[in-house]
């Protein structure tokens, strides 16, 4: 019996609105008498590759594809010097996979993703990927490129499991050492996560020496909500730990309080990442409310990219 594939956790619909709420938002960066947020040549032909689900019919190599019968069809790929990309560093460790009310932490991260890449189709940046684990090691990465298409491909990867990945594979590296190897000049670097691993600090700190660099901001989910458990009538329960596969055996008011505890520690890391110099938007489940908040994010640095 083959297994049903779990649906995405933003499929194409989703991806649209997306896209539109951002040209909404953002197209007045793209029009009007102001500075450029473009830089350098203009697009430069970088060769060609098959066509995927999203490319545009005007890119499509109508002499190269009539070689091969159309089978695949050839489209011509093209890249823009800008003056920001994007490369987001999003959590894809085991207990992002956990949530209430059929929706994890996973499905908050990805809509982030798709809110960031979209905004990088918009401007023709270029766009990449990181994922990491529970100890902030590098699980697997996309390096950066353009178009809706990568998007697309990025949001594949971020779901697949760790065994699925069919990019650039981690091999433990730091998380730092990995984006100084895929970015060559001053970035946009949003980090994606709930921050609900043991050595955070360590975290800020090696994300606070990244910023002297590139614009690194911090993008938290509020998780509180996935650990807002139903009441139990048992005196004691025992939990595991999806990362570690420990158990531990708790008290029924531990139980209950261990939602306070979760917002009491992102509150810590929130402070700790103001106190580093580090931007941090914290997000929730409310879609929109998300979206705008991350839109805004991306918009104030833009403005402050052409100002200088």
């Amino acid at each position: 019996m083959q297994l049903q594939a779990a649906p995405p956790l933003v499929n194409l619909s989703e991806l649209a609105e997306i896209e539109l709420f951002i040209l909404k938002r953002m197209q007045e960066f793209t029009l009007g008498d102001h500075s450029s947020v473009y830089m350098g040549a203009g697009f430069n032909f970088s060769g060609l590759r098959d066509w995927e689900p999203g490319d545009s019919p005007s890119s499509i190599e109508w002499a190269q594809s009539s070689l091969t019968n159309f089978s695949p069809i050839i489209v011509r790929q093209f890249e823009q010097d800008t003056n920001a990309g994007i490369i987001v560093v999003a959590d894809a460790s085991r207990s992002t996979r956990c949530g209430m009310e059929g929706t994890p932490i996973l499905a908050v991260v990805a809509r982030s993703l798709a809110t960031f890449g979209m905004s990088a189709v918009l401007f023709q940046d270029r766009f990449g990927l990181i994922t990491f684990d529970d100890q902030f090691r590098q699980l697997a990465a996309a390096r950066p490129r353009v178009g809706k298409a990568h998007v697309i491909h990025c949001l594949e990867m971020y779901q697949a499991e760790p065994g699925e990945l069919d990019d650039t594979g981690g091999d433990g590296a730091s998380i730092t050492k990995s984006i100084a190897g895929h970015l060559r000049r001053a970035s946009l670097v949003p980090v994606i996560s709930d921050f609900l691993f043991a050595d955070a600090p360590r975290v800020i700190s090696e994300l606070s020496l990244l910023n002297a660099a590139h614009d690194v901001f911090l993008v938290m989910v509020d998780a509180r909500y996935a650990f807002e458990h139903p009441d139990v009538s048992a005196g004691w329960i025992e939990v595991r730990d999806v990362e570690t596969g420990d158990t531990r055996v708790l008290s029924r008011r531990e139980y209950a309080r261990m939602a306070e505890r979760v917002a009491d520690w992102q509150d810590h890391v929130f402070r700790l990442a103001r106190g580093a110099g580090l931007d941090i938007a914290k997000i929730g489940l409310d879609r929109w409310e998300m979206e705008r908040s991350l839109v805004q994010f991306v918009a104030a640095r833009r403005l402050r990219r052409v100002k200088i």
